[in-house]
């Protein structure tokens, strides 16, 4: 089985998920803050995505990292994820309440960045709804810059989704400052 790599930074650790973080999950998907992201209908297909962030590293080789603060406590996830329905693979992103405004996104994504770089992948893309103006941010923090070419998932539209592209040169691998 194929678990994913346990990544340290100054302040977190990406982990591979365990059971118990699924109830973080479905307490944040209640919430107004969970708007922008795919809400589940129920518990089971919360459980679906979740396995499938989980089970994505056996597949493909990448997937879902819960984050956790230096006390460990979980504070939300990064994935590396393509699902049927993506045209590319993407990376997301998502804290919990009480962890937003602290840079932990940041940091956290770059860290997966990094990771999908040293792996050798070319580009990754950032879906994000137009009105979700934190990931917006977050995305151009990174280096990302919005691609209005780009594929869309199936069955969205411009009006809902837009497309950031993350390249190597453009995300803080080394390669951007030969």
């Amino acid at each position: 089985m194929t678990r994913a790599p346990a990544i340290t930074t100054a302040r977190l650790r990406l982990r591979g998920h365990v059971l118990s973080d699924m109830d973080a999950f479905e307490a944040f998907h209640a919430t107004s803050r969970a708007a922008f992201v795919g809400r589940p209908e129920n518990r089971t297909h919360l459980w679906y995505g979740f396995a499938s962030e989980v089970g994505s590293w056996d597949l493909m080789g990448h997937g879902g990292w819960a984050i956790e603060d230096r006390d460990g406590q979980l504070i939300g996830q990064v994935a590396i994820t393509r699902p049927p329905h993506f045209p590319e693979t993407e990376i997301g992103w998502t804290l919990l309440d009480h962890a937003e405004g602290r840079g932990y996104a940041f940091e956290a994504a770059s860290a997966a960045l990094t990771w999908a770089w040293d792996n050798e992948f070319e580009t990754l893309v950032s879906y994000i709804h137009p009105e979700n103006a934190r990931s917006i941010a977050l995305a151009e923090r990174l280096g990302a810059a919005h691609d209005p070419n780009a594929a869309l998932p199936d069955g969205e539209t411009a009006d809902e989704t837009l497309v950031y592209r993350h390249s190597p040169d453009t995300d803080g691998s080394p390669e951007a400052y030969a």
